[in-house]
């Protein structure tokens, strides 16, 4: 029986439409497909001389993006309640105001969170004692730590895995869907070697943009003298002794004369290397943001900058591992700063300061 000719003409018309829509359709889930995206990610590092990226983790803007997500990401502590930007506060430098930070069952942990920035640069293990050998490994600890967020990794990929936000996100940074706790780790790799520290005073002040004030200028050369006892006059604060060269830190640690033997209850980098020749020893930190990263040392027993010169001027502990220049001033009767010098360097510690870093939206919470 034929069609009259109306009707077939409706009905070309309309299987033309849905052929039509039919190719639309396809088109728009071919455009809007998750893909692997390798776009390399830009460093800007100022100054600073060019970091070495690991070659098997090259930044990505993908692979940042992913790592910014999950440093972020609460579902990564048992109860949801915590990210690693819980103790690790933008604000601060990336560092915790609590002498203690607080875990997810209402536990203090061991010692003061450390600050995260520069970590591009870092050459000399992760931890206050160094118990990690590359950023990656790092990244991980605090998940599985009972003391900080108590959950299992097999736990936060699964709850991962239910987001389709992270299912996409590791497509883009790795070229798969499959969620692991090693891309995990890569990806907060990657996020945290871009928080880059370098505009502060200081760093203006080397490129000729600003000058220091008196009291900077007159901290800044105590900080870079050393002390000479036979010579008072000419006789600084040492404290590049061992917060050395643009990052302000030696890749050592050291004992610092915190406590005499008798009274050590952490004995730091021993714990790792199970050396008693380092015993108390503790990763030397960069100064950098300093003035808003306190409390201070690796237990947060110094609540301000003042404590800190203080301890250094007049409070160093004898012991069989305190820092021989250390052990020096003690046995010299300290550094001598009057209460001049001492504000004139707790000003130029100001100076290292990066405003910039504290608020750049490119390192900010993106949900």
């Amino acid at each position: 029986m034929k069609l009259p000719k109306l009707v077939l003409a409706v009905f070309c018309v309309l299987l033309f439409v849905a052929f039509a829509q039919s190719c639309k359709n396809d088109k728009d889930t071919n455009e809007n497909a998750v893909v692997y995206d390798g776009t390399a990610f830009h460093l800007n590092f100022g100054a600073f001389p060019k970091p070495t990226i690991a070659s098997d983790n090259q930044l990505t803007v993908q692979g940042v993006k992913l790592g910014r997500m999950l440093f972020y990401e609460k579902r990564l502590s048992k109860d949801g309640s915590q990210s690693c930007a819980t103790c690790h506060r933008q604000e601060h430098a990336f560092s915790d105001t609590a002498r203690l930070s607080i875990g997810v069952e209402g536990l203090p942990g061991k010692r003061q969170a450390m600050a995260v920035f520069n970590m591009a640069w870092n050459e000399n293990e992760f931890f206050w004692d160094g118990r990690s050998h590359l950023l990656r490994d790092q990244s991980l600890k605090p998940i599985e730590d009972p003391l900080e967020m108590n959950e299992s990794l097999d736990n936060v990929v699964a709850k991962l895995e239910a987001e389709k936000l992270y299912r996409d996100q590791f497509m883009r940074a790795f070229g798969s869907s499959e969620i692991t706790a090693e891309k995990m780790s890569l990806a907060m790799e990657q996020f945290m070697n871009t928080i880059v520290s370098v505009e502060s005073k200081y760093d203006r002040f080397l490129r000729g943009e600003v000058a220091l004030s008196p009291s900077e200028e007159r901290g800044r050369e105590l900080f870079f003298a050393e002390f000479n006892p036979g010579f008072p006059n000419l006789s600084g604060a040492d404290c590049a002794h061992c917060h050395t060269g643009i990052m302000f830190e030696n890749d050592l640690y050291m004992n610092n004369g915190l406590d005499s033997d008798a009274n050590i209850t952490d004995i730091g980098r021993e714990e790792v290397s199970q050396q008693p020749s380092d015993r108390a020893k503790f990763k030397v930190v960069s100064l950098r943001n300093v003035e808003v990263t306190a409390p201070y040392m690796h237990d947060g027993r110094f609540k301000t900058l003042e404590e800190v010169v203080a301890h250094y001027n007049s409070g160093i502990q004898q012991g069989a591992t305190t820092d021989p220049a250390l052990e020096y001033t003690r046995a010299s009767g300290g550094l001598k700063l009057n209460a001049q010098d001492r504000a004139d360097l707790v000003a130029f510690l100001k100076t290292l300061t990066d405003e910039v870093l504290l608020t750049n939206p490119d390192f900010s919470d993106p949900f």
